[in-house]
């Protein structure tokens, strides 16, 4: 179904399932890279990454999840629940900004990132596909989209 809001030509859940798919890729590539990177380049795409991820996150609670939770209250566990993963995930990324802010110290361990970061694809995994799953349907059903779908969909500009 097309969004009159926007005229997306795509289903929202669709879109979003690109989105999560966008992640997953710079996230595969950061922890491809990591060991071959220079600390300086790699501190700055962690940063970007986790830039991007929080942006996301952050559109979903308060807009995404605001129109959806108008339109189709019976779904409120589920996005507290999905909400309750955010805050879970920031504190994840909050550790590898942090370590990367650190990328350029001489004690800098890029084997420690990488463990925040393989923790971090193990949670994102299962979180997006929890989230698409409980939400295709409704999204599919024409949740009106006054604006929130940019954070949500789009970030090419955070890495």
């Amino acid at each position: 179904m097309a969004s009159p809001d926007t005229g997306r030509a795509v289903t929202l859940s669709r879109q979003l399932a690109d989105a999560h798919q966008q992640l997953r890729h710079r996230l595969a590539q950061l922890r491809a890279n990591l060991h071959d990177e220079p600390a300086p380049t790699l501190g700055t795409h962690c940063l970007a990454f986790c830039s991007a991820l929080t942006t996301h996150h952050r559109g979903e609670d308060a807009g995404l999840f605001t129109e959806l939770l108008a339109e189709r209250p019976d779904l409120t566990g589920t996005v507290a629940k999905l909400v309750e993963d955010h805050t879970m995930i920031a504190a994840i990324l909050a550790r590898v900004a942090e370590l990367a802010g650190s990328a350029t110290s001489p004690t800098a361990d890029p084997t420690r990132i990488g463990r925040e970061l393989d923790g971090l694809t193990a949670i994102l995994e299962s979180h997006f596909a929890y989230e698409e799953r409980a939400l295709r349907t409704a999204l599919d059903a024409g949740v009106p989209d006054t604006g929130c779908s940019g954070r949500v969909l789009h970030f090419d500009d955070a890495g």
